[in-house]
């Protein structure tokens, strides 16, 4: 079910009202109420995947509760690594078998032996990536003595499914979300009005910016054999608001309707095309998951400890294997190997928490300095994004290579529109963001936006992209 269907424009006022209706002051009944939406919300595209994500449920709630009895440190070991095989075995099938597959009969076909490995079939679950860090979180922090495992399944099955953010995150630990579940949740009218806002916002992000920009994106990127560098240019700026406003614009649909049921989620997006270096832009972009790789990944490798190689070979293996959660294909790996050489030279000479405060914090326009600092950060963000969305690495290199002609005409497209009318849009949509970058989200107010709501919504009718629904790009991660 997407967020920006009449499916969903449905289905969400009736669970509200059953959820505030019939469970108001029953901590049991919003639970069940919430698990059996969540299971109708997920089951909408297969329900065949109903049972993968109920078996990966059942597995790390007894696994949990099987290492809390257990007094030996190696009988914890064990239990924790059945849930780390079963979780990221399941992951490695259904996202990563044909690609290990591909790869392999082509390792032999360059030795010269061909091999007649057939690759299957396999449908990639939706949100399988999501949903298996977050409980393989849970099983950790329970291993690690940094979490209590509950006794209720209904209460840790509602934390691994929980709908708004089930299929594309944020990824939640469960020290945060699953306590939320094990007490009655009250309405909020400030906080619903908020979660309204917030939900108008994320739609105009993802209708309105994301779906504009795919068009141009898809067209340039297919094409770009035929276009002059400019336009080329222009695709990968395009790429780069599409990404940022249709993950952003999920975000904000999942946490404003968390709102809604009385639930907080975390940020997952802090402005991050306003960062002054790449270090900055980790930190304020996809934030569940980079601290969920900080956390997991990298602080087990040793974190900072240990000599130069040492730490480096950290850096790397986090943003490589970052990438590689992004995709089975060897473009999502460059692209995390590259902002890992982005970020080592600020990593080594011990500048990537230079910035942590906000661009331009107490003054309306940012100085000549901090100007070319967001624009040249911006522009090594938007030369990465060329590999995330290219089809293969050759395609990105021959993407890199039309830049390089430094031609600038002006073009017509394919789908018969200019390169450059969607520049006023994004422009605008930048500037509205730069002057609310110290609210959570523009739109951020505990009361309903009378003046701006109406415009908003006005502007989704007019120049949202409707001729057909899009997928949220995160679906197939």
């Amino acid at each position: 079910m997407l967020f920006n269907s009449i499916d969903f424009a449905l289905f969400l006022p009736i669970v509200f009202l059953l959820y505030w209706g019939l469970a108001k002051n029953r901590r049991s009944l919003q639970n069940s109420i919430i698990l059996i939406s969540s299971y109708v919300f997920y089951g909408w595209w297969d329900w065949r995947f109903l049972s993968l994500i109920l078996f990966s449920t059942i597995v790390d709630y007894l696994v949990a509760l099987a290492i809390k009895k257990q007094t030996q440190k190696r009988s914890k070991k064990i239990l924790l690594l059945v849930s780390i095989f079963t979780n990221i075995g399941l992951l490695g099938f259904f996202k990563y078998y044909n690609f290990f597959i591909d790869n392999f009969i082509k390792a032999f076909t360059l030795l010269g032996k061909d091999l007649e490995v057939v690759p299957l079939s396999i449908i990639l679950p939706v949100g399988i990536s999501f949903y298996t860090f977050q409980t393989l979180s849970y099983t950790i922090d329970v291993y690690r003595g940094k979490l209590e495992p509950t006794t209720s399944f209904v209460q840790f099955a509602t934390f691994v499914c929980f709908f708004p953010q089930l299929v594309a995150g944020p990824i939640e630990r469960a020290k945060h979300l699953l306590p939320q579940f094990e007490r009655v949740r009250k309405l909020d009218k400030e906080q619903a009005v908020l979660g309204i806002n917030q939900i108008l916002w994320g739609l105009f992000k993802k209708v309105v910016i994301a779906d504009n920009c795919a068009q141009y994106v898809n067209d340039i990127f297919s094409y770009h054999e035929t276009y002059t560098s400019g336009t080329l240019m222009l695709g990968a700026i395009y790429f780069a608001f599409q990404i940022y406003c249709d993950f952003s614009g999920y975000s904000d649909i999942a946490i404003g309707t968390a709102r809604l049921f009385g639930v907080d989620l975390m940020a997952n997006f802090k402005y991050p095309y306003f960062s002054r270096d790449v270090a900055e832009f980790w930190r304020r972009w996809h934030i569940s998951l980079s601290t969920w790789f900080r956390d997991y990944v990298y602080i087990p490798l040793g974190g900072n400890e240990g000599g130069f190689l040492r730490k480096t070979r950290n850096v790397m293996v986090v943003f490589i294997v970052s990438g590689f959660w992004h995709g089975a294909n060897w473009t999502f790996i460059a692209w995390g190997g590259l902002n890992g050489l982005l970020f080592l030279p600020l990593f080594i000479f011990n500048r990537n928490r230079k910035y942590l405060d906000i661009a331009a914090e107490n003054k309306k326009y940012p100085s000549a300095k901090e100007l070319w600092a967001i624009f040249s950060t911006f522009c090594l963000i938007t030369f990465g994004w060329i590999f995330f969305r290219a089809n293969s690495i050759s395609i990105a290199f021959s993407y890199l290579e039309g830049i390089s002609h430094f031609d600038f005409a002006i073009e017509r497209l394919h789908i018969n529109r200019i390169a450059i009318e969607l520049i006023p849009l994004v422009f605008l949509f930048v500037l509205y963001e730069w002057r609310h970058r110290k609210k959570e989200f523009p739109l951020y107010s505990t009361s309903i936006l009378w003046v701006k709501a109406p415009i908003v919504i006005l502007l989704i009718l007019l120049f949202g992209s409707f001729s057909e629904i899009t997928e949220f790009i995160y679906f197939q991660f």
